[in-house]
């Protein structure tokens, strides 16, 4: 049976959320079973599996919190259940100790309790939950189909019939097209396509040409 380790995680707060950062890179089966008092992970992440099982300081409201697996971790907003209480909480576990071994402050996104003024940037919990979008997005790259459908736009415009089609002039047409040019020996180029390797083809079929024809 293969160990099991504590995954590590980041935290920060405002006065109505929470957000818990799993550092992991590429987790493989993710299981996230958020309770409104316990979160409970499991995952693989680099062939190893990971889990968290954790009490929260105090209550948080389950049905209004999201999750997403990114790239390099899986981050979650979670809403504290007393949004009246409008306080900071001085830790994010009940259990001190636990908290200590297991848990670090997400500096990055930390700020104190008097100084806050606008809650946390969201945008990498857009699709949340939604595994398959999250994939084909990257990690903020251009979605993959996007990027596919960009390419193959190029190959239709681009002259080039090997990758055919979308976007431009039909791929057997441009076949037909670059097979005339092949016969007519580097003539013009309907296409305006490559003018200087075109002149040097037809400057060297003209040299080749002269003397032939001085010799019958």
């Amino acid at each position: 049976m293969s160990k099991v380790n504590t995954a590590p995680i980041k935290w920060a707060q405002r006065s109505d959320s929470l957000y818990i950062t799993i550092a992991l890179p590429d987790v493989k089966e993710a299981s996230v079973d958020l309770a409104d008092e316990t979160l409970k992970f499991k995952g693989k992440s680099e062939s190893k599996e990971y889990e968290v099982d954790i009490a929260f300081f105090k209550p948080v409201d389950a049905k209004g919190s999201t999750y997403n697996v990114l790239p390099r971790s899986v981050v979650m907003h979670v809403m504290k259940k007393d949004k009246e209480e409008d306080e900071f909480w001085p830790r994010l576990l009940k259990d001190k100790a636990l908290e200590k071994n297991q848990v670090k402050i997400d500096w990055d996104r930390y700020v104190d309790e008097d100084e806050e003024e606008e809650g946390f940037d969201t945008s990498a919990l857009d699709g949340g939950m939604d595994m398959g979008s999250m994939m084909g997005g990257g990690g903020g790259m251009p979605g993959g189909m996007d990027m596919a459908s960009m390419m193959q736009g190029m190959g239709g415009m681009g002259g080039m019939p090997g990758m055919g089609g979308a976007g431009g002039p039909g791929g057997m047409d441009m076949e037909a097209l670059m097979k005339q040019m092949g016969q007519m020996g580097g003539g013009a180029d309907p296409m305006g396509g490559e003018p200087d390797s075109d002149d040097d083809d037809d400057d060297d079929d003209d040299d080749d040409d002269l003397p032939e024809l001085e010799e019958s």
